[in-house]
């Protein structure tokens, strides 16, 4: 072994004798993290413990807040920063690589480390680094070296800032900034945080957007209302009020239902559910309460009645179907892999479901709910079905239909 040889072994074990004892470099932040990751038992001669996320629910999380709008958009703006020989990625919330924009040769040694799409990169997993630092932190983050706690991560360098969604002041992602140690800057801190701010007022603008079209497409419900009432998104922000509230936005519960409900600073009040939102107004003495028809005889759609009026959505035959096996299972409910079962015939395809049921929840909102599935116990349901068998979803083989369409004539 050569003289430079010895003193890269030398150094190597350096540093994994360091990480075993959790004695970190200098920085406070650095110290805080190496003291967390060795107390979850990270091996810093280790590899990542948790395998990647599949190709499917990686495409099902890039959608989950928008994300994958979003990369579009930071793309030009980072340009310069692939081109500077970086890797750009943006991940969600729990860490998971989302999207990675870089040359080849950076992208290959970012396999070498596992930090490849789906890879989970919070410090429980990989030990310190700057995404799943910044996480725990939720501010910018820049690590370097020999800074990470693996031995592996020591050649690289990685600035990130936490993207939050202002309308919801949510942490929904982390926009980063890697590279080689060698060519990384603390510098490069600074262009992470402008990304993620960018990324956050790109999430600004559509959401006033789409509480522009719930003010548009519900303004005519407040005429219908006699006592004061309010049109609020799924968020509590206000779209249209008629005398019940004075504020921007209402806190709400996360398991927020129709009916009566007592909300801080408020009071008690009827929750009826709006497409892309709530409509709130002061209780009844005898509410009417919501009812819910899902029609299946011709094409499928939803009526939804309640005291204000009815509104009427179209539905995809796979959302009839998942909305047909959710209701004939009652208040308990099903779980993705149940429903995975009634549609596809293979429980193993929760991610197929979640992601569709995903879609039919900002559809009708909460009068799905979800841990198990569920339809709102406070909404009466009905499911209106055709005369014969034969005209019951023609095309559908799930098996969730296959049952009903026995039960026609």
């Amino acid at each position: 072994m050569d003289p430079s040889e010895r003193e890269r072994a030398r150094q190597r074990d350096a540093h994994l004798g360091a990480r075993s004892k959790g004695d970190p470099p200098g920085r406070a932040d650095v110290i805080a993290s190496w003291r967390r990751v060795s107390a979850a038992g990270v091996d810093p001669g280790g590899r990542p413990r948790i395998a990647p996320l599949d190709e499917a629910e990686v495409q099902r999380r890039r959608t989950h807040h928008g994300l994958d709008r979003i990369t579009s958009e930071l793309t030009p703006y980072l340009q310069s920063v692939v081109d500077g020989g970086h890797l750009v990625v943006v991940t969600d919330a729990d860490g998971h690589v989302l999207w990675r924009m870089g040359r080849p040769g950076v992208r290959r040694f970012a396999d070498d480390l596992g930090f490849v799409p789906g890879s989970e990169w919070t410090e429980g997993n990989v030990g310190t680094n700057a995404i799943g630092t910044a996480l725990v932190l939720g501010e910018p983050v820049h690590i370097q070296g020999s800074e990470h706690f693996v031995e592996s991560h020591a050649r690289w360098g990685c600035s990130a800032a936490p993207l939050r969604d202002p309308w919801t002041d949510e942490v929904v992602g982390v926009v980063n900034i890697s590279g080689p140690r060698t060519a990384m800057h603390p510098s490069v801190l600074a262009t992470a945080a402008m990304a993620s701010r960018l990324a956050s007022m790109e999430l600004l603008e559509r959401h006033r957007r789409s509480l522009e079209e719930l003010r548009t497409g519900s303004g005519h419900v407040l005429t219908r209302v006699s006592s004061p009432a309010a049109v609020v998104d799924r968020a509590g922000h206000v779209a249209a009020t008629s005398g019940l509230l004075t504020q921007r936005r209402v806190a709400l519960p996360d398991d927020l239902q129709p009916g009566v409900v007592h909300l801080h600073g408020i009071g008690d009040v009827t929750v009826e559910p709006l497409p892309g939102g709530w409509l709130l107004r002061g209780p009844t003495e005898s509410p009417l309460g919501t009812r819910a028809v899902l029609d299946l005889d011709g094409e499928p759609h939803i009526q939804v009645v309640a005291e204000s009026g009815p509104w009427t959505r179209r539905l995809t035959p796979r959302h009839a179907e998942l909305l047909l096996a959710i209701i004939g299972a009652g208040d308990g409910g099903l779980g993705a892999a149940a429903l995975a079962d009634e549609v596809f015939a293979d429980p193993a395809r929760v991610v197929t479901v979640r992601a569709e049921l995903s879609r039919l929840r900002r559809i009708l909102g909460g009068l799905l709910l979800t841990r198990p599935y569920r339809i709102a116990p406070s909404v009466s349901v009905e499911v209106r079905l055709p005369t014969t068998g034969a005209a019951l979803l023609p095309g559908a083989s799930a098996p969730v239909v296959v049952r009903a369409r026995e039960r026609l004539p």
